[in-house]
This record gives C-alpha cells, sequence and structure tokens, in this order.
C-alpha cells in the first residue's frame, strides 16, 4: 500500500487576477480558506520579487486565518530571507526567478548557487523552518541539495507535463531514479508544476512522493467548475 500523498494548494494566480485589475477581489486568503475547508493539505504561495501574486500582507493574513501548512516559494535574496524569517512558514521552497519570464521556466541550479544558498539556507534552518529545493530531476542538482541540508526536494514535473504519453516515458523514468536517489539520502519527495488530472493520476504511481503542489490548473479549472469541486476531485485522485 503506497503512502499517502498531501496535496499543496498554490493559490497564486487568484492573486495574480486580483492584482490584474487592482483592488481586493478576489482574495487569495478566501481561497485559501476554501481549498483548506476542501481537504488541501497545504497552502503553497510564491512572493515573487516584483509582487506580481501574493504581497506580505497576503501572506500575514494567511498566517492568522488557516490552521494547515504554509510552503512558501522564494528567490534566494535577502529581501526574501527576512520576510521568510518574520514570517515563519512551515517551510521555504527556494525557486529560480527570473524577472520576465511568465511563470517558473525550471529547476533551481543549486550547483550554480551553491554559495548564495549555503548561507540563507543556515539561517532559515536556525529559525526552524524546513528546506526545500525545486530541482529539476537530475542526479547531481539532488546530490548537492543534500549537501546543503535540504529537507525536501521538489521535482519540477514541467517537463514530464508537456510529453505526450508515447515520450512521457523517459521523462518518467528519469523521475523515478530521483525519488529514488533522494529517498537514499533522506530527503523528503514532493513534485509539482503543470500538473492536471490526468498526469497527476501517472505521477501518484511513482514511489517515494509524499506531497504534489498543483495551483495553475486548480485554479483555471475552478472557474468552470468551483474551487471546492475541482480541490474534492484532486483528492479523490490522490487518496484512490
Amino acid at each position: 500500500m503506497k503512502n499517502k500523498i498531501r496535496l499543496g494548494v498554490n493559490i497564486d494566480h487568484v492573486a495574480t487576477i486580483r492584482n490584474a485589475r487592482g483592488g481586493c477581489h478576489p482574495d487569495p486568503v478566501t481561497a485559501a480558506i476554501i481549498a483548506q475547508n476542501s481537504g488541501a493539505d497545504g497552502i503553497t504561495v510564491h512572493l515573487r520579487e516584483d509582487r506580481r501574486h501574493i504581497r506580505e500582507d497576503d501572506l500575514a493574513r494567511l498566517k492568522s486565518e488557516i490552521n494547515i501548512p504554509i510552503n512558501l516559494e522564494m528567490a534566494a535574496t535577502r529581501e526574501m530571507l527576512d520576510i521568510a524569517v518574520k514570517t515563519k512558514p512551515n517551510a521555504v521552497c527556494i525557486v529560480p526567478e527570473k524577472r520576465k519570464e511568465i511563470t517558473t521556466e525550471g529547476g533551481l541550479d543549486v550547483i550554480k548557487n551553491y554559495k548564495i544558498l549555503k548561507p540563507i539556507i543556515s539561517e532559515l534552518k536556525n529559525n526552524n523552518i524546513k528546506i526545500s529545493l525545486f530541482t529539476d530531476p537530475n542526479i547531481n542538482q539532488i546530490e548537492k541539495a543534500s549537501e546543503l541540508g535540504a529537507d525536501i526536494i521538489e521535482i519540477h514535473t514541467g517537463e514530464f507535463c508537456l510529453k505526450s504519453n508515447e515520450e512521457e516515458l523517459k521523462e518518467i523514468n528519469k523521475i523515478k531514479k530521483c525519488l529514488a536517489f533522494a529517498n537514499q539520502l533522506k530527503i523528503e519527495c514532493h513534485a509539482g508544476h503543470g500538473l492536471n488530472y490526468e498526469k497527476t493520476k501517472k505521477i501518484i504511481e511513482l514511489d517515494y512522493i509524499k506531497e504534489l503542489n498543483i495551483g495553475h490548473f486548480i485554479i483555471g479549472e475552478s472557474i468552470f467548475y468551483g474551487l471546492e469541486e475541482v480541490i474534492r476531485k484532486f483528492k479523490q485522485i490522490i487518496d484512490k
């Protein structure tokens, strides 16, 4: 019997819609409360340097108004580190960030950014915040994540989600090897980016995944079917 997989719901794109027009509607914190009440196991938010998604006040309100863990995605900068230490989310997921990208385009290059990451991770750990690194399915990157003391790696599933049924086997096998390797290193394994219903059904068949973080598809599908129904459908898929 497979271990229970948690569902983290990313509410960034509720904030994106709000920010497109200004004002306070739709409220991402209200979305987080609905997600919590619909069975979500955690809430993920990305506080970007340009604040295109959530803002600091959203993060503060999330801390006070929901009871499930918050996973804060952020770039490896002093500004973001200070906010994380002040807010103390359950976990920080360090992600690459480019100003002009529409969405996160790939995993963090842990090897290249090792010296930048080391003091940031050390300070986060000193504040009892779990460390997650968002990486492509690459053994060498995961090995460096282990050396840095990461508690979690979140495998970037974007390439897997772009592949057709005929092409995805190679990507699945790559992810499987990385999950097994991370497990040997006693790193908890999460996965996310681009997951929809069908891709989720396939990814949950892999061993060692403890959590999926899904955002864009959930918010997009909710336009047609409602946030509660979409989250409950994902929970049914994951818990089957």
